[in-house]
C-alpha cells in the first residue's frame, strides 16, 4: 500500500530547504511512499533544482505561510497557507498524514479546525519518546492541554497505548501517572482521580511514577497534564544543553592545558583502551538524546494522522517525522484508537455499574 504523506514544505525555521532534504532522504528509504509537498509552488521548484526527477513526490501549490512567530488564529486568517492546504488535503482523503516542523500551536489549532477530534475523544494529546535506559518511554501530554480533567488524563493513557503498540511495537506497554509520590494517594486531586480511574481502566497501569523514574524506564507510557509534560520535557532539554556546554568548557578552558596535557598524557595513553570501549556507550548515549531521532511528536486524538517536528528541525529530523507518519498509517492507529475509546467506554459502564 503507498503511503502519501502531506508535508509542510514552509514549516520550520529553514523551510523550504530542509523540509525538501528532509523529504527526498524519506523517499530514498521508504519504500510505497508518495509525498506532496505544500508551499509556494515557485519557491519549492527552485528549492528541488533537479532532484525529484523520477522520485513519487507532487507538488501542492499554496501561496501562504505561517510563520513561526505567528498566533494561532493566523490558521483562520491564512486559508491557503501551506498548513491548511495539508490538512484539507488529509480531510479529503487525498493525503493518509500531514507533517509539519513548523508553528505547533497553529498546527494543533488546524488540526483541530479541520480534521476535528475522533468521536468520542474529549482532547487531543501531543506525545514525544523520553529517553531511558531500557530505550525510551512515551511522554504525553507534553503541551496541548494545560489543564485537563481525570477522563482526559484516561483517554490519554489509552492513546499512549496505541501508540505504543501499534507504532512503536512495544508489547503491553506498562502505563504510569506522573506524580510526586509512588504511594496511591500521592499527587494533586486531578492525579489521584485520574489514578482511581486508571486502575479501572484495563490498561496495563502500574500506578505513580515520580520524575526521577521516568529515565530508568519505570513505566512504558507516561501520563501527566500538557503544563507538567511540557516542562519536563523543556527541562531534560535544557539539562542536556548545559551538560554538553559544561563538558566542553571542562575540556578547553584550562581543565587539559600544555602543561596538564603533559602530565596527564602517560595516563591517557594506558586509559586508551578503556576509553575507545566507552566510545560506543557514549554514542548511543548522544543518540538518544537527540531530537532528531524522534522525528516529531504524535497529536493522537484528532481525526488524522498529524506529527509536529521541532521548528529547528534538519533534513535528518524531518526524514524521521516521515518515517513516524508512515508507521501510524501502516499501523492503523486511527482505528486501533477508535477500538480502545470503546473497550474504555464498556470499562466506565462496568465500573459504574459495579458502584
Amino acid at each position: 500500500m503507498t503511503v502519501r504523506i502531506a508535508l509542510d514544505a514552509m514549516g520550520g525555521d529553514h523551510a523550504p530547504q530542509v523540509p525538501v532534504e528532509g523529504a527526498l532522504r524519506a523517499l530514498r528509504e521508504i519504500p510505497d511512499l508518495h509525498i506532496l509537498l505544500i508551499g509556494p509552488e515557485d519557491r519549492l521548484r527552485a528549492a528541488l533544482g533537479r532532484r525529484a526527477a523520477g522520485l513519487p513526490l507532487s507538488i501542492v501549490h499554496a501561496s501562504q505561510v505561517v510563520e513561526m512567530h505567528e498566533h494561532t488564529i493566523a490558521v483562520k486568517a491564512k486559508r491557503d497557507s501551506s498548513m491548511v492546504v495539508g490538512m484539507r488535503l488529509v480531510r479529503a482523503g487525498e493525503a493518509d498524514a500531514f507533517v509539519s516542523m513548523g508553528n505547533t500551536g497553529a498546527v494543533m489549532a488546524a488540526a483541530l479546525f479541520h480534521l476535528g477530534r475522533i468521536p468520542g475523544i474529549d482532547r487531543p494529546a501531543l506525545a514525544t519518546l523520553y529517553p531511558t535506559l531500557r530505550g525510551h518511554c512515551l511522554l504525553l501530554d507534553i503541551g496541548a492541554n494545560t489543564d485537563p480533567k481525570p477522563e482526559h488524563l484516561v483517554q490519554f493513557a489509552m492513546m499512549g497505548v496505541v501508540y505504543a503498540e501499534r507504532v512503536l511495537g512495544w508489547p503491553r506497554p506498562r502505563v504510569g501517572i506522573l506524580s510526586n509520590g509512588e504511594e496511591p494517594g500521592k499527587g494533586s486531586i486531578l492525579v489521584r482521580e485520574a489514578y482511581r480511574r486508571l486502575e479501572a481502566s484495563g490498561l496495563n497501569f502500574i500506578g505513580n511514577v515520580e520524575g526521577k523514574d521516568i529515565p530508568r524506564g519505570a513505566a512504558d507510557v507516561v501520563v501527566t497534564d500538557g503544563f507538567t509534560g511540557n516542562v519536563v520535557v523543556k527541562h531534560t532539554e535544557g539539562f542536556v544543553a548545559f551538560l554538553v556546554r559544561f563538558l566542553k568548557a571542562q575540556l578547553t578552558d584550562g581543565a587539559l592545558d600544555r602543561v596538564g596535557l603533559a602530565m596527564a598524557l602517560p595516563g591517557l595513553l594506558l586509559a586508551a583502551p578503556g576509553l575507545l570501549l566507552l566510545l560506543p556507550s557514549l554514542r548511543e548515549i548522544l543518540r538518544r538524546l537527540d531530537y532528531r531521532e524522534y522525528g516529531g511528536a504524535p497529536l493522537l486524538g484528532v481525526d488524522g494522522v498529524v506529527v509536529i517536528g521541532h521548528g529547528r528541525s534538519d533534513a535528518k529530523a524531518v526524514k524521521n517525522a516521515i518515517h513516524a507518519a508512515v508507521r501510524a498509517v501502516r499501523g492503523r492507529m486511527l482505528d486501533a484508537i477508535r477500538e480502545g475509546l470503546t473497550a474504555l467506554q464498556a470499562s466506565a459502564s462496568l465500573e459504574a455499574a459495579v458502584h
